[in-house]
């Protein structure tokens, strides 16, 4: 999907069409409705804070905003950029509706997140049809399908690639965005690929990038004319194989339609620093929300889990996390707020925080074989108490 947050934002507010939009900002910068209709929106030169950029429009990026930049620094970059704040619900919704219209054409999907799929085309019906002119015209029928029926169903556009295997489809689809459809044979390899940075390959991160480059390997070209002998010295039998064979975009992973996940996660980071005594007013209804958001998102996948854990991040941003085994696994919002609890006994609170999170892991379907809880999330209780502890 092409800048998926973003464009799904740009429905409900068409009138910013065209124009630098960030997504990241808190409720706080919740667009407000005047009385003829119109709306005032936050701008990002008004931001004050430690947010970061969670997506931008195309008109943004032209102003080197990218996801996961710092909202103080993307200001100064683009300080007239409007600024809104993320709704996961709506972009979850958004979600649903593009996987279900493409897999009433494509039904054998991979789900990569929340705005990226792997489909394989192979026994589509009129995916091998082919005209003298065009081997591909049935393949490129069959895309160009999927991207109206996406486009009908949600209103947005996305890119497409068509290439042999999922790493090959993974570039190519990034090569045309936005509403870009690109399509791929391994002889395109060397004319389309090839003069490509080697970090545009998924897998290839900022480290290893790093050691390409020491080594004098910028283009996936380079890479893939680089000894093999030497790769696997340099980087280990395994993955300097593996760069090997990506650089001549082989990639034999099937698309995999189901893979059960190890862990659910929620987590925040706060606009100031919070002290987790002095602040405890303003951490326990955060908290609170947290472990809610955890058991509503293992109520949707149809989990629960054994395992609890917690994670604060320092405002040294030094990281630490807590877990503890539940007597049975659960996905009730108020068990898991009382354990996350007792987590929280366990951590160091002599420091102001930047960020806290809960996790639920050790995952089984269902919901774990637990009687109904009766129970309410407690609201009101403080962190850190005595009250926190967990039930026997």
């Amino acid at each position: 999907m092409d800048a998926f947050y973003a464009s799904v934002e740009l429905l409900r507010y068409p009138q910013l069409q065209g124009q630098p939009v960030v997504i990241g900002g808190g409720r706080r910068h919740q667009p407000e409705a005047l009385v003829d209709g119109a709306h005032r929106f936050a701008r990002l030169r008004d931001y004050a804070g430690r947010g970061v950029v969670t997506t931008a429009t195309y008109a943004a990026r032209a102003f080197g905003v990218h996801s996961g930049m710092g909202l103080m620094k993307a200001a100064a970059l683009a300080p007239d950029a409007v600024l809104l704040p993320v709704d996961f619900d709506e972009y979850r919704r958004c979600s649903r509706l593009f996987k279900a219209a493409v897999a009433e054409i494509a039904p054998v999907i991979e789900d990569r997140g929340i705005d990226e799929i792997y489909m394989d085309l192979g026994d589509v019906p009129g995916a091998r049809d082919r005209t003298p002119e065009d081997p591909l015209s049935g393949v490129r029928e069959l895309a160009e399908r999927i991207k109206h029926a996406v486009r009908r169903a949600t209103g947005l556009s996305c890119s497409i690639g068509v290439t042999p295997n999922k790493l090959l489809s993974k570039l190519a689809s990034d090569l045309d965005k936005p509403d870009g459809l690109t399509l791929l044979t391994h002889a395109d390899v060397p004319s389309r690929v090839w003069p490509l940075p080697a970090a545009r390959i998924n897998g290839i991160g900022p480290k290893a990038n790093a050691r390409l480059a020491e080594r004098g390997i910028h283009t996936i070209g380079e890479l893939a004319a680089a000894d093999p002998a030497q790769l696997i010295e340099t980087f280990g039998r395994s993955y300097g194989h593996w760069l090997h064979e990506a650089a001549h975009g082989i990639d034999n992973r099937p698309v995999v339609t189901w893979r059960e996940p190890k862990s659910i996660s929620r987590e925040t980071t706060f606009e100031r620093d919070l002290h987790p005594r002095e602040d405890r007013a303003a951490l326990t209804p955060i908290f609170t929300r947290l472990c809610e958001q955890l058991a509503a998102d293992l109520q949707r996948k149809g989990y629960a889990g054994h395992s609890i854990g917690v994670k604060l991040r320092y405002d040294d941003f030094r990281i630490v996390t807590r877990s503890l085994t539940l007597p049975h696994a659960t996905r009730d919002a108020a068990v898991i707020r009382q354990w996350a609890g007792r987590c929280l006994k366990t951590v160091p609170l002599d420091q102001r925080l930047r960020l806290i999170g809960v996790k639920m892991a050790s995952l089984v379907p269902g919901d774990g074989g637990e009687p109904p809880q009766r129970e309410a999330v407690p609201q009101s209780l403080p962190l850190f108490d005595q009250t926190d502890a967990a039930p026997a």
